[in-house]
């Protein structure tokens, strides 16, 4: 039988043992702490490098404000590394460049542009997000088995004046669009609010000092579809768009399409030439939105290929203010 004293120094020994314990854990502790503390201190006292930008967990990427769904209003949540913006020149047409395409986190198309098939070695096989106008709509649904069936996990955001995108059964577009959902429920549809077109024209208006309005003009597709991937995506690699010099500059350039799945389509130089002189309406500014670009790519992780180009250098005090357009909007 143990004695008293035994007993006592059997206790001692425990208390201890549990004290050099509580410490250990302790230490421990604030020793991670501190070291959690120095690197987050190292982390945010470091420059960011040129070209990298703080992207949030795939799983929770940022809500963007103006492009809402067809279901359930609420608004997109996109955001991606490396974009390649495929435009639907002729430019494209032996270039060669589908697998290089398709190597970008997100590829984004316009309207009714195809993909893969006979097109896959110039353009690629991917979409990610697809920008399209309401003049194109038709032909979308008209080729909705190669558009749409074959690319539900993609995103597309439809355009329009505000009349045809009324929720109260009056807006065309949104109808169409309700009925498209429908009958293709996996499909990931957006429009953009009217809130959020205004913005866009501001912007215009406030890069080129020209109101489109009042110049009886149309933004382009393309001037929605590269606005959006500034919000999309820290790089934009842009497949086939001209520099805004390139219809002047050589007169006597070979003849390219317009669109490159339209051989026999109007020159894609005389499109552009003659929608930047027309004042009757219904058309687009395309050189005008090509200078805007060429100042974005200043600024911004911009690229141009298939032709390649680059403009020249940002000229001193000359910046690009893109945050308006991620005001809170419905």
């Amino acid at each position: 039988m143990k004695t008293p004293l035994v007993k006592r120094h059997g206790i001692a020994v425990l208390l201890l043992l549990l004290l050099c314990a509580s410490l250990f854990l302790v230490y421990n502790g604030s020793f991670n702490g501190a070291v959690r503390d120095a690197n987050d201190t190292r982390t945010q006292g470091r420059p960011r490098p040129t070209g990298v930008s703080f992207r949030p967990a795939r799983h929770h990427p940022p809500a963007l404000q103006g492009y809402s769904s067809i279901v359930d209003r609420k608004p997109l949540k996109m955001h991606c590394r490396t974009c390649a913006l495929v435009t639907s020149s002729g430019h494209l047409v032996g270039g060669g460049r589908g697998e290089e395409i398709d190597r970008a986190e997100c590829v984004i198309r316009m309207n009714d542009a195809p993909a893969a098939g006979v097109y896959a070695a110039d353009v690629g096989r991917r979409t990610s997000l697809r920008v399209i106008a309401h003049s194109s709509m038709q032909r979308v649904l008209k080729s909705r088995n190669q558009l749409l069936n074959s690319s539900q996990d993609a995103v597309f955001i439809f355009w329009g004046p505000s009349s045809y995108m009324r929720r109260d059964g009056k807006g065309l577009v949104y109808n169409n669009l309700r009925l498209m959902n429908q009958v293709l429920p996996a499909l990931k549809v957006y429009i953009i609010s009217w809130q959020k077109m205004l913005q866009f024209d501001e912007l215009f208006k406030k890069e080129t000092g020209k109101d489109r309005r009042i110049s009886n003009s149309w933004l382009s597709t393309g001037w929605f579809t590269m606005t959006i991937a500034l919000e999309l995506c820290d790089r934009i690699d842009v497949y086939g768009m001209v520099s805004p010099d390139f219809c002047s500059r050589d007169p006597e350039h070979p003849s390219v399409p317009y669109h490159y799945y339209e051989p026999r389509g109007p020159d894609e130089c005389a499109m552009y030439i003659s929608h930047e002189r027309g004042r009757r309406g219904s058309h687009h500014r395309f050189i005008t939105e090509k200078r805007v670009f060429a100042e974005w790519a200043r600024t911004f992780d911009i690229h141009f290929y298939q032709p390649d180009w680059s403009p020249a250098p940002l000229p001193a005090n000359r910046s690009v203010d893109i945050g308006a357009l991620n005001g809170p909007q419905t």
